[in-house]
């Protein structure tokens, strides 16, 4: 009797001891994880270097945008400057002590100075913006379009004191415009795209930020109000457009500084929007800044 009493208080703590564990086999005690991925179906992430992200895609599209929209509308200004040998009287004298009058008809040498330059075009008439000093000296001017086209330009107005110069081709068929943006409300840090031919080599497309704007002292023009780009600029470049990421022309590239790497000027839209305004509309500036040829 005494055994079975013994037993059956062994089995009633055996059942005290295992009822609760088979009880939380099935449920965990522990606090919830919060994490804070988001509900529903997950985006895969692209690994680094095998797909540009996103943003970079946009950037991208936005600079051939621009390539396709502003580079029909550049153009390559290559000019031809006859330069003749001077006249030594002395030398001649020399000669003609021994010759006689064997040299006394001989003509002077001509020689020909070549130089290129940039330009764009401003009206579907065939009006060509670009620097004075691409054009400054020039007998003759080429004027080649994208399309290979080219055509004998004409001066019709020209300003030393800003660098501006504008050239009329014949009137053509569907010409490409470049727009026209608003370089008075450029900020710092902005995009900066540069389009030209440097060292002759067309259309060349250079992407950087405007590093500064407002810069004076330059000695460059008597009117200094220079944009700063890093936007690479070479020989070729000058006359050609400075843009925004719109294709809009902010500047024209005018300079650069020789013995450094990314420093380079183009002068504001701004200056010469009027000057081209009155030029296009009315055939003459009543400010008297742009000089006729």
């Amino acid at each position: 009797m005494q055994i079975a009493k013994n037993r059956r208080a062994r089995f009633l703590i055996f059942l005290l001891l295992i009822l609760p564990l088979s009880f939380c086999k099935g449920k965990s005690t522990s606090a919830p994880v919060v994490t804070s991925a988001p509900e529903g179906p997950f985006e895969e992430i692209e690994p680094i270097g095998e797909v540009p992200a996103r943003e970079l895609l946009i950037t991208e599209k936005a600079f051939i945008r621009v390539a396709k929209k502003v580079t029909p509308a550049v153009v390559n200004i290559s000019t031809v400057h006859f330069v003749r040998h001077p006249d030594n009287s002395q030398e001649k004298g020399l000669f003609q002590d021994f010759l006689g009058d064997l040299f006394k008809n001989t003509p002077r040498r001509e020689f020909r100075q070549r130089s290129l330059g940039s330009g764009f075009i401003i009206s579907s008439e065939g009006y060509i913006l670009t620097n004075h000093h691409v054009i400054a000296e020039a007998d003759k001017i080429t004027i080649k379009l994208s399309d290979r086209r080219e055509f004998i330009g004409t001066i019709v107005g020209k300003d030393p004191k800003t660098d501006l110069a504008i050239i009329k081709i014949p009137t053509q068929p569907d010409l490409p415009v470049a727009d026209m943006g608003d370089s008075g409300r450029l900020q710092v840090g902005e995009w900066a795209i540069a389009i030209g031919n440097p060292f002759g080599l067309d259309r060349t497309v250079t992407v950087g930020v405007i590093s500064a704007t407002g810069r004076t002292d330059l000695g460059l023009t008597d009117q200094d109000n220079f944009i700063q780009t890093d936007a690479s600029i070479n020989f070729g470049n000058s006359g050609g457009p400075l843009l925004n990421a719109k294709g809009e022309v902010i500047g024209i590239n005018t300079a650069i500084v020789a013995t450094g790497q990314g420093i380079g000027f183009a002068i504001p839209i701004n200056m010469a929007k009027t000057v081209v305004d009155e030029w296009v509309e009315k055939g003459k500036v009543s400010q008297g800044r742009l000089l006729l040829p």
